[in-house]
């Protein structure tokens, strides 16, 4: 089992985002990093299976902030994701965002094609990639919740996303659908995958391989080389948890896998002692 091939992009950010996004800060931080309120984004809503967008709606979370060069760009047929035309406005953009829905219908209209190749570019060159709910797990190399009959199938007949994140699994809607066991039975069937679930209204923002916590609420991590490390083989995460929680201000190494500070400063003690600020779950 090697644990370290989690890495974040060599250029660019990740948002990623556990669905049900009311905090502006995060949208703001996304459009920071696509240039500010005038550089070209573009809006995917595949995962919606909707058969009308409405674009003003879709887009209303970026221009109620001040966005002024949204585009939505769309299709279910993934021939046409394969042509060069379609992406032409991905080719100019500094930021996209992927919004929520079921993941697998982002990856049956874009993966493998021009399309997929394109919106990585925006990394290279030093642009953002966002996305919420379906947005967020799509991000991972791992696509969770990715079966076409249920979502809560958590390893299902689509298990590839598209790896802006290595060895990662994403979860999402975490506290709120009572979903922080889930990513468990992931991890168990590839401990070299990190573990990352995020409640609803929190994200994390990657850069290289470190993230950053805002939001509202808590993101989980779930790390195989911590689960049979204690006396006795058992995990010494507290309370003998698979996973502990980080808040907003935390900041984490995803390649070494170790929290690199702390909100407030506070050494918060996640092993061992069970009445830790941070309560892991069993």
């Amino acid at each position: 089992m090697d644990t370290s091939l989690t890495h974040g992009p060599e250029n660019g950010s990740l948002v990623i985002v556990g669905g049900a996004m009311r905090d502006t800060n995060i949208v703001d931080r996304f459009i920071e990093l696509a240039g500010g309120i005038d550089a070209p984004m573009v809006v995917i809503p595949t995962a919606s299976g909707a058969e009308e967008i409405n674009h003003e709606r879709i887009t209303r979370f970026l221009t109620a902030r001040g966005a002024t060069d949204v585009t939505v760009v769309h299709t279910y047929d993934s021939l046409e994701a394969d042509t060069p035309e379609f992406t032409e406005p991905i080719k100019r953009a500094s930021g996209l965002w992927y919004a929520g829905g079921r993941q697998w219908r982002i990856v049956d209209a874009y993966g493998g094609t021009i399309t997929e190749q394109e919106i990585r570019k925006i990394l290279d060159r030093g642009g953002v990639i966002g996305g919420s709910s379906a947005g967020a797990t799509i991000q991972g190399s791992y696509l969770v919740r990715g079966d076409t009959k249920a979502n809560t199938i958590m390893m299902g007949d689509h298990e590839k996303g598209f790896n802006y994140l290595t060895a990662s699994a994403i979860d999402q809607h975490l506290l709120v659908r009572n979903r922080q066991h889930d990513l468990v039975e992931v991890i168990e069937a590839h401990p070299h995958l990190l573990g990352i679930g995020l409640d609803e209204n929190t994200a994390i923002i990657v850069q290289g391989d470190e993230f950053e916590v805002i939001g509202k609420s808590y993101v989980a991590i779930y790390d195989y080389s911590l689960w049979n490390e204690g006396d006795n083989g058992e995990s010494p995460l507290t309370n003998g948890g698979k996973f502990f929680l980080l808040r907003a201000g935390d900041r984490y190494n995803v390649y070494e896998r170790k929290v690199t500070e702390w909100s407030g400063g506070e050494n918060r003690d996640i092993f061992a002692e069970p009445d830790s600020t941070l309560v892991s779950g069993n």
